[in-house]
């Protein structure tokens, strides 16, 4: 799973908590459904806003946006309400043709396994095969994808030029309108055409801030790799990298101001209170006690022997002597293996706790539970409920 987007559970609340596993699951199963289980692994956190978006746009009683999973193992062979309709395929579409991009962009880098010729050409056979899908679920309706093909094509040609003194929005500007052509789509779905302009607007800054969070996020690792990062090449510093992201933020703010929406709660929490912990993080101002490793992302590393926070013994992590049992890692090959399980089965979404596929270490699932201490001081933020004490 990957996106910017990543709320804790705890701040969600029981009632958005069940939205947004609604939406979360309802685009897995839009993608299983049309495309076929593979396709699952594109699913993402940043694409279901749009889904997020479409749904907090209509009117309820039309109908036909939700339905009744059928059981699945990781409910405990429980039935679910998810998302469905024509926000949930615009997300699958969205999602498959960036993910075929993201294939595309690490492929030309050389990255990993891709630097290898056999992994590279099959990954841009898989490429290829999303991308085609996405654009025939946009098709279905009514969005064309090839305004996201296009900024595609344009990025790379921005990116061989760019180069120190460069303007940072240049280099971001393509998938600026990808993202607002996406977002402004919600709106025309949702027969509400008079919002497509502040949703494109807000679109457009949310793209923004993908490119500028994910190139912060990089800028160390790829310094390390000698692969290409925008802030580096065009020798942006991180302090106007981090005022254009504030910028953007009040952007957005303003642009759902502007939006009116049937019910907006959840979109207003994850774009107006989420993203800004996104960027917290990225800039590493965290502003939650979890970190994101509470949040529905990344596992939270263990505390190594002697540290303090080690639970029972602050002097050597395990109070009947000896180094805890760790146990043994899985080969690369097996690691794959396991991976790709967990993500046809939506384990690492769904289930409480699950085994790292190579590590094999504890991972909590995406909808786990855990102790928040950070929210007591956020109970505002449960005001989303009713937006009544939110001045954004």
């Amino acid at each position: 799973m990957f996106g910017m987007v990543r709320p804790c559970s705890h701040r969600l609340g029981e009632s958005l908590k069940a939205q947004w596993m609604a939406h979360l699951c309802g685009l897995c199963l839009a993608l299983r459904g049309d495309h076929g289980q593979l396709a699952r692994v594109v699913t993402n956190y940043d694409g279901l806003l749009l889904s997020v978006l479409t749904e907090a746009q209509v009117e309820r009683e039309g109908g036909g946006w939700r339905r009744t999973a059928g059981p699945c193992p990781l409910r405990g062979m429980r039935t679910a309400s998810v998302a469905q309709g024509e926000g949930a395929r615009l997300a699958a579409a969205v999602s498959l043709v960036l993910a075929s991009a993201k294939v595309r962009d690490h492929v030309a880098d050389g990255d990993g396994l891709l630097a290898r010729r056999p992994v590279a050409l099959a990954a841009r056979r898989v490429a290829g095969s999303w991308g085609r899908a996405g654009a025939r679920t946009g098709a279905g309706v009514g969005f064309d994808a090839g305004v996201l093909v296009e900024a595609v094509e344009r990025q790379f040609g921005i990116e061989a030029l760019a180069g120190p003194g460069t303007p940072i929005l240049t280099v971001t500007e393509p998938t600026e309108t990808a993202t607002a052509a996406a977002f402004a789509h919600t709106a025309l779905l949702a027969g509400r055409p008079g919002n497509a302009v502040p949703l494109a607007e807000a679109g457009r800054l949310f793209g923004r801030l993908a490119h500028l969070l994910d190139a912060v996020e990089d800028r160390e690792s790829d310094a390390a790799a000698g692969a290409w990062n925008p802030l580096t090449a065009t020798g942006t510093p991180l302090t106007e990298a981090r005022r254009l992201a504030d910028d953007a933020l009040h952007g957005i703010r303003l642009a759902l101001r502007e939006t009116s929406f049937t019910d907006g709660r959840l979109a207003h929490l994850l774009l107006a209170h989420e993203l800004e912990r996104s960027v917290d993080r990225a800039f590493g101002t965290q502003s939650c006690g979890h970190g994101p490793e509470a949040a529905f992302g990344p596992p939270q590393t263990p505390y190594l022997p002697g540290d303090p926070r080690h639970g029972g013994n602050p002097y050597g992590g395990n109070p009947f002597g000896g180094e805890p049992p760790r146990p043994d890692k899985r080969g690369f090959w097996a690691g794959c293996a396991a991976a790709l399980g967990l993500c046809c089965t939506c384990k690492v979404c769904c289930a409480d706790e699950f085994e790292g596929p190579w590590s094999r270490q504890r991972r909590e699932g995406c909808c786990s539970s855990c102790d928040c201490s950070c929210c007591d001081a956020c109970e505002c933020c449960e005001c989303c409920e009713c937006l009544s004490c939110c001045d954004c």
